[in-house]
């Protein structure tokens, strides 16, 4: 396939957006006929509890002693389709826009590699075809730049996985990742820049450009920590839901709006997003916010380590969380299948509506905190 940057001037323009939404229907053979639907009051339907793979099988963290966590090179072609042999409705993904307006696959704001010293490269500083030169190539007996990753503590390892694969663009991964598995396209930006609008419409159209091109019948979700990019790319389309990423208060950021999950209903309300996805423990900490976001008629969905765990996973459930985001794709999606899914199914089978309905059960703020009590452990993870 021929790797190229696109031509935005096709895709519409803040002006030109319509103001009504039409109703759309985003089909998948892995969802029921009810698919994934944007109303005509641009309302978000999730049809079941969903398990989305984070950046395709799961996240990569080099200095884990768990095998799984460096299993497969995260937000790769290979990475997607190994998640896709799991009963998963969604990938998430990380997408940058390199800096002749292409759309590319990777998580980090920054490149590592070394040439004798260590040096580093913004994404978006790199041009397409200098961005493929990093890590394994396609290209037989091609050899790629060294590819090193900066941790949290600061630390520069050596990206060293069982299972390598090359980096990515947004149109190959539309072309080459199984057409049944929706995608979860978080809009990535630096949190230590402060972009002008014009800088995010022009990345967001070039985004969109191959979303229109490629997507066809795939269900898609954007989603941004970005609250201004987030509201941008809601005002730009109005085919696919969009959710406003949060840490749901367990950090504090400079923008009062990424600080707490009532916060986040701000946001959604006032720029007409579907939903919102937290940080787990923002929603332990403060279950209380669920009903309020349900009462805003958002969706919720969660990510973090402890929806690695099954019994978080299943607490969510009970508490109406709509759907998680996972690093251990098989071993969640396993226990959702058994533990929700399977038992839901059965109960509507049977025409028993009450079983079917068992899945959506509501709880006080002082019932829910007495149910996290119990799970003192996942908490304090």
């Amino acid at each position: 396939m021929a790797l190229k940057a696109v031509n935005v001037t096709d895709v519409p323009n803040l002006d030109q957006v319509p103001e009504n939404n039409a109703s759309l229907s985003l089909y998948s053979s892995r969802f029921n006929s009810e698919g994934l639907e944007l109303n005509s009051e641009a309302t978000f339907k999730v049809p079941k509890f969903l398990v989305i793979g984070h950046r395709g099988h799961g996240m990569n963290i080099l200095q884990s002693s768990d095998s799984r966590m460096k299993a497969i090179k995260e937000n790769t072609i290979l990475s997607f389709n190994s998640a896709a042999k799991f009963p998963i409705d969604f990938i998430e993904f990380d997408v940058q826009v390199t800096k002749d307006d292409c759309p590319v696959i990777f998580h980090d704001d920054f490149i590592f590699s070394e040439n004798g010293t260590v040096f580093e490269t913004r994404v978006t500083e790199l041009s397409l075809e200098e961005f493929l030169c990093f890590g394994p190539q396609r290209e037989a007996g091609k050899q790629g730049k060294s590819l090193l990753r900066k941790t949290k503590d600061g630390k520069i390892l050596n990206w060293n996985v069982e299972t390598d694969d090359s980096f990515c663009t947004l149109a190959e991964t539309f072309q080459k990742v199984d057409p049944s598995l929706g995608f979860n396209i978080e809009l990535k930006f630096d949190d230590h820049i402060v972009y002008q609008q014009d800088h995010l419409i022009h990345v967001l159209q070039v985004i969109l450009q191959v979303v229109s091109e490629y997507a066809k019948d795939r269900p898609i979700i954007f989603s941004s920590f970005h609250p201004d990019a987030a509201q941008l790319i809601r005002k730009l389309q109005n085919t696919y839901p969009v959710f406003f990423l949060t840490n749901g208060g367990t950090q504090v950021y400079y923008d009062v709006r990424r600080n707490s999950l009532e916060d986040a209903i701000k946001v959604c309300m006032e720029g007409g997003l579907q939903g919102i996805v937290s940080e787990v423990k923002g929603v332990f900490g403060n279950p209380g916010a669920v009903p309020r976001i349900k009462e805003s008629k958002l969706s919720l969905l969660t990510y973090g380590k402890l929806n690695n765990v099954p019994e978080a996973v299943c607490m969510q459930h009970l508490m109406g969380i709509d759907g998680v985001i996972v690093d251990f794709v098989q071993e969640i999606s396993h226990a959702v299948d058994d533990m929700i899914i399977k038992p839901l199914n059965e109960g509507l089978r049977e025409g028993d509506e009450e079983t079917g309905t068992k899945s959506k059960l509501q709880f006080s703020q002082q019932e829910l905190s007495f149910l996290l009590k119990l799970i003192p452990e996942l908490i304090q993870h």
